[in-house]
């Protein structure tokens, strides 16, 4: 036993390698959803009027009211340095995809912009030609072939699904600045992705009101939407074109 020690030794890490390929082959990317599956349809309704409740009465006025007041290429910073943030939970999730070239690419982008970038201020890396290739958790349960489960509307949060929603959770306690932030910087870091948020609501502001205020049904409207989005996101292709999305809009009358 003794000396085929060295030998065992030089070999586990090719055997850690092997496992790692035959996993990643082992894993498919979970198939196209058709259709919705919404069991929860009453209670996400109820959570819908919530949060159209507080866009209407806070969101709305606040991204207003910063839209209008903030200049432009100081929101701009804000959105940079909140998407340079993002980047290491990116990256993580581009190496659980077994994505070694994007992770690779959203290394240096985050290297780059947190450098020369004063911290993202600056997006320094898309004025060389690197683009951020955004991930998340949701999306790696996707390419483990977990599938996309019931619709949700998460309070504040608004549109998901479950596969969506443990994404968001895995991804808030595995981000690796968590690691390294203190309390004071962890703020620091809130407040820019909150700052974030409500530029995207003033921003978006048109698109938002015409499905939040101005369309015949808002849940559905925005149930499908997400769901397109969300599935194109993943697979470039989506299978909600033949859906009617008001088909039981008549049982919420």
């Amino acid at each position: 036993m003794g000396p085929n020690l060295p030998y065992r030794l030089k070999l586990m890490p090719k055997m850690g390698a092997l496992s790692l390929l035959l996993f990643a082959v082992a894993c498919s990317p979970a198939p196209v959803e058709q259709g919705f599956d919404d069991p929860l349809e009453v209670q996400n309704r109820k959570i819908h009027a919530f949060n159209r409740s507080v866009d209407r009465a806070a969101l709305r006025p606040l991204a207003t009211a910063y839209g209008k007041t903030a200049p432009g290429p100081l929101r701009r910073a804000v959105g940079n340095v909140s998407e340079n943030l993002s980047l290491p939970s990116v990256v993580l999730n581009n190496l659980l995809q077994f994505r070694i070239e994007e992770a690779g690419a959203n290394t240096f982008r985050f290297l780059l912009n947190s450098t020369l970038g004063f911290g993202g201020v600056l997006d320094v890396a898309s004025d060389a030609g690197i683009t951020r290739n955004s991930s998340d958790f949701g999306e790696t349960l996707y390419v483990w072939g977990a599938r996309e489960g019931a619709y949700l509307e998460l309070p504040l949060l608004g549109p998901s699904t479950t596969r969506a929603a443990i994404g968001r959770v895995v991804d808030t306690a595995t981000n690796p600045l968590n690691f390294v932030l203190d309390g004071t910087d962890r703020t620091g870091t809130g407040t820019v992705g909150v700052l974030a948020r409500v530029d995207d609501r003033y921003q978006f502001r048109d698109l938002v009101d015409s499905i939040l205020y101005e369309s015949e049904d808002s849940y559905v409207q925005a149930r499908l939407l997400y769901l397109q989005n969300r599935r194109f996101q993943l697979t470039g292709e989506t299978q909600l074109d033949d859906i009617d999305p008001y088909e039981d809009f008549d049982d919420f009358e």
